[in-house]
């Protein structure tokens, strides 16, 4: 059987079902709404907004709930559509004709055997919520870059009900979090089922409870993803908690996520027929799953025989690091670990102790916190961070676990990250690079030679492109900040500043990631005066933020409300907007429609920054600390860095940082885009883009990322394990 085939059967089931309540010439829209390959063609979007828009929007673009909530007399005048109906045949053929296009068999990779990727979120799309920020976003590029790559892959995560908080900005600037119910029958998803027509579910001891999954199965593209699910009737109302919240703030509970994803995901695999080549591990969180890989099905007799057993589990496990911020590499009291782990050791014939010491920078110490990054890097065969400076950064950091290496020979590697270029491009850009990069060429995004053509685009069409673009985000942003204003209870003239505030021929900066210290939203009031003059100059800017803060971050939650103390000043109320509750869908809109990408972490803590890679593939030029992937992007005349050295003093830093932003925005970047010729075309701006495109197109293209994975961590080379195994293990 095919590997990739199960709980295929499961999803046709689910879309004949919707089908059902479908007038007849609706139907290919059921099987079209199964599977998300239908989100990165230019026209899927499109077709589902042709049937209802508001409600498309309404349902958080969920086409099943699109089609199953839309009214019969909608769903009728939709038929009626010829149009309409066509392109739905039409999008259905395509997509069907990529799911059988065989496994391209250059990758080296057995489509019996496939890669499967482990993460604790996947950002595949604004309808399924079961991500928080970059590094779920990082991880649905991987599995859309890889269907379109056709490269056998599978991926495990979680079927979080809640998924991750949603946000309220009161009126004096104070992040509010609520968690809001998802139903997994009203998602492009079904429930996978064994032999006997019942649920197909695994199980597992954490603590003191036996804990059942069940398996969702979600298509992206060619890629499944599975989604484990504790969250029924057989288990206890603790255990069912387990998946409710991604990041959930109990530590137990976290330890049973993670459990639950490494061990469970193992289970998962082996109860769905499929034998992984490679697992990758993104993030430490499922670190757990190599221990699975080694002794699930045999479990070990003694220590000899468990080093032999994790040993060749290790030489099939992959591990990517995403952060340098210590919160962000989790870590445990020793004996919390141990209850967790306790029943599950004892049912593999091993000691607590023995697994703990694997997440232990010192195996010696027994009362040493257990890191799940620690463990990862000892069970994975090969190691990488995702950018060339993070790479530099993470081998600093975990020097300990290979005593008597100089820095440079601890071999984690890295692999820039990338993004998915379909996702990410605005309708506008994407006509214009079809209409001149030629015939496939997303297909060849990695290769510099696809965008040198980018030379050859008239200035007049690709700033006219641009200039659409900042358009839709001027109108996507009135109607948003003034919705989010008049939920805030905000006053009237705050308001109506909102409603006619954003201008579509002006200057727009993009500030949007996570609200972290380390992110320095303050950089950008830190001069009040300063701020002022530029927003009411007379070449002003405008400025769009967007955001969550951690809900135990008190510190970031005052550095947003710090912001929102200078909002009754006239030119921030109208041309400052700040964006509630903060996802997919708004990043899309941000990174598609800004001018300027702006990024102001303090160095080294920037591991990545894929944002801003998805505002150049939009034509937006990047101002940013030389950190992260800006450090080896950034070149005269495609952008603007601010120093990338790293200072103690951070209060000296802010301010010489802060000085050089302003000087930066007031100097270079509002003369290039205001400096206009006869034509009304920002020439030297118009080249900074050309410049951007061809640089940045290819290098931060996931299709290089992932073809960089297949020539590199994913083939079967060794690297030296961390000193200290034997001791941990054995």
């Amino acid at each position: 059987m095919d590997p990739l085939e199960a709980g295929r059967a499961d999803l046709a089931r689910a879309a004949s079902e919707l089908a059902e309540r479908l007038p007849g010439a609706l139907e290919p829209l059921a099987r079209i709404a199964y599977n998300y390959a239908w989100s990165w063609q230019p026209d899927g979007g499109e077709l589902f907004r042709a049937i209802d828009s508001d409600r498309f929007e309404l349902v958080q673009q969920n086409p099943v709930r699109l089609l199953q909530e839309a009214s019969n007399a909608t769903l009728r005048r939709a038929a009626a559509d010829d149009g309409l109906v066509a392109r739905a045949h039409d999008l259905l053929a395509r997509l069907d004709a990529d799911r059988v296009r065989p496994a391209d068999p250059s990758h080296g990779v057995d489509p019996a055997r496939p890669i499967c990727f482990l993460c604790a979120e996947y950002g595949v799309h604004v309808s399924l919520p079961v991500y928080s920020g970059g590094l779920g976003a990082l991880a649905g590029d991987i599995l859309k870059e890889a269907s379109d790559l056709a490269l056998p892959m599978v991926a495990v995560g979680l079927m979080y009900r809640r998924g991750y908080f949603r946000q309220r900005v009161d009126g004096a600037g104070w992040q509010h979090e609520y968690w809001l119910e998802t139903d997994p029958e009203r998602l492009p998803a079904a429930l996978v089922t064994a032999p006997d027509g019942g649920p197909l579910t695994i199980e597992l001891p954490i603590d003191e409870a036996d804990v059942e999954a069940r398996i969702w199965r979600v298509d992206v593209g060619r890629v499944p993803l599975y989604l484990l699910d504790a969250d029924f009737g057989s288990n206890q109302p603790l255990q069912r908690w387990i998946t409710a919240r991604l990041y959930e703030g109990d530590a137990d509970i976290r330890i049973a996520q993670y459990m639950l994803l490494g061990v469970g995901g193992v289970r998962a695999l082996r109860a769905l027929g499929i034998d992984p080549s490679v697992l990758h591990l993104n993030e430490g969180h499922a670190a757990l799953a190599p221990v699975e890989l080694a002794l699930g099905a045999h479990g070990a007799r003694n220590g000899e025989q468990l080093e032999e057993l994790l040993e060749g589990a290790r030489q099939r496990t992959v591990f990517t690091t995403h952060t340098p911020v210590p919160a962000g590499n989790d870590s445990y009291p020793a004996d919390q670990i141990s209850r967790a782990l306790a029943r599950l050791a004892r049912a593999s014939g091993v000691g607590e102790a023995d697994l703990i010491r694997l997440g232990q920078t010192n195996a010696e110490d027994p009362l040493e916190p257990f890191g799940v990054t620690q463990a990862a890097l000892r069970l994975s065969r090969a190691a990488n961070a995702v950018s060339r400076r993070h790479g530099e950064v993470a081998r600093e950091m975990w020097t300990e676990l290979w005593p008597g290496r100089a820095v440079d020979e601890i071999p984690i590697g890295h692999v820039t990250n990338g993004v998915h270029v379909p996702t990410w491009l605005g309708p506008p850009m994407r006509a214009l690079l079809d209409r001149h990069l030629g015939s496939g060429w997303l297909a060849r995004a990695e290769d510099p030679d696809t965008w040198r053509a980018v030379a050859g685009i008239p200035d007049e069409e690709l700033w006219g492109a641009r200039r659409e673009q900042r358009a839709t985000l001027a109108r996507f942003v009135v109607q948003k900040s003034t919705r989010d204003r008049l939920e805030r209870t905000d006053s009237r003239e705050y308001v109506l500043a909102a409603s006619h505030g954003m201008d579509p021929d002006v200057l727009t900066l993009g500030f949007a990631r996570r609200v972290a210290t380390y992110k320095r939203l303050e950089l950008l009031t830190r001069e009040a005066d300063w701020a002022q003059v530029l927003l009411a100059g007379e070449r002003p800017a405008q400025l769009v933020l967007a955001g969550k803060a951690h809900p135990r971050d008190d510190e970031a939650k005052r550095s947003l409300q710090r912001l929102f103390g200078r909002k009754r000043a006239a030119a921030v109320a109208e041309r400052v907007a700040f964006l509630d509750d903060y996802d997919l869908a708004t990043g899309a809109e941000l990174v598609r429609g800004c001018d300027v990408w702006l990024n102001l972490p303090r160095p080294p803590l920037e591991a990545s920054g894929t944002s801003g890679m998805k505002s150049a593939a939009n034509g937006g030029l990047q101002l940013s600390v030389l950190d992260g992937w800006w450090a080896e992007a950034y070149a005269d005349g495609n952008g603007w860095g601010i120093s990338g050295e790293i200072d103690s003093d951070h209060e000296a830093q802010d301010e010489r940082d802060a000085a050089a932003l302003y000087r930066l925005l007031t100097d270079e970047v509002l003369p290039a885009f205001y400096d206009r010729d006869e034509q009304g075309i920002p020439r030297r701006w118009v080249a900074m883009m050309k410049a951007s495109l061809m640089a940045h197109g290819p290098r931060f293209s996931a299709t290089r990322m992932v073809c960089d994975y297949v020539r590199g961590p994913y083939r079967a080379t060794t690297s030296a394990p961390p000193a200290g195994e034997q001791s941990a293990i054995g």
